[in-house]
């Protein structure tokens, strides 16, 4: 069962002339995470329907290319943060090799529950293994993965910064960070185009398909517009101690595939 909400958010309303959705994209730690679970907790039975709909199918490819860019290993261990209903986890699976494992960890409970029979339907249990936890406090000690990556989730994170440091901790010495996440539109004419789909057409399909009451699909645009750009989003991961950072526009800069490394101490050091 989820903690309480009470005495952790401020009310769950907007501000004036805003819906709450809106309202929420622009809120920052223990508020915003407990209001978008709430809002994720009512779509979780319905969410892997509406991404397939509101992204016109194209997330498969999108999760594909960015666990293509996991290194293969024989006996790998990697975490997928924001594992939500586990695809990108079953995507890493296949990297880890015969002997890999794989970590998949999501703080709303509601959207584990529907990657744990995921998982179990395609008999993969004894790999990979659930967990609910927060990326701003990863259970795990340093220096466990060969890889962390995460799906459309730092946009819905409370405090960034922590999440990347925390990233950083546990993974090894030359592992490797990827990152997919809605972004910006390199083009002017995609951007409103874009714009025009998300603030129009995306909220009434997404609420009508999800049934949804709490404004999720009117949060998600706005979470994405407030999010970093490509560029800021490079420069927060190298602040945060990673090296070799790039990134990857996927869809005109809809999407960008974000990849850092975690620095091998040189010999000498420390």
């Amino acid at each position: 069962m989820m903690p309480s909400m009470e005495g952790r958010t401020r009310r769950f309303a907007p501000t004036t002339g805003a819906s709450p959705g809106q309202a929420v994209s622009q809120w920052s730690g223990a508020s915003r995470e407990w209001a978008v679970q709430r809002m994720f907790t009512a779509i979780a039975t319905r969410y892997d329907l509406n991404n397939s709909l509101l992204s016109f199918g194209l997330h498969h490819r999108w999760k594909a290319l960015a666990a293509s860019l996991v290194p293969v290993r024989t006996r790998g261990r990697a975490l997928d943060l924001g594992a939500g209903t586990g695809d990108l986890a079953l995507l890493l699976d296949g990297r880890m090799g015969p002997y890999g494992r794989v970590a998949a960890m999501d703080l709303n409970f509601a959207m584990l529950r529907v990657g744990v029979a995921k998982i179990a339907r395609r008999g993969l249990t004894s790999r990979i293994a659930c967990f609910r936890g927060n990326a701003e406090r990863i259970a795990f000690l340093g220096g466990t993965f060969d890889a962390v990556t995460t799906g459309f989730c730092i946009r819905n994170v409370g405090d960034r910064p922590q999440a990347f440091r925390e990233i950083h901790r546990v993974l090894k010495p030359g592992g490797r960070f990827v990152c997919l996440e809605f972004s910006r539109p390199v083009s002017a004419w995609l951007r409103r185009v874009y714009d025009w789909y998300s603030f129009r057409l995306l909220p009434a399909i997404g609420t009508w398909v999800a049934k949804d009451h709490t404004d999720v699909y009117r949060y998600l645009p706005e979470s994405i517009r407030t999010f970093p750009d490509q560029d800021q989003l490079a420069a927060m991961l190298r602040d945060a101690g990673f090296s070799q950072v790039e990134y990857r526009n996927l869809s005109g800069g809809i999407v960008a595939i974000h990849v850092a490394v975690k620095p091998v101490p040189s010999a000498g050091s420390g």
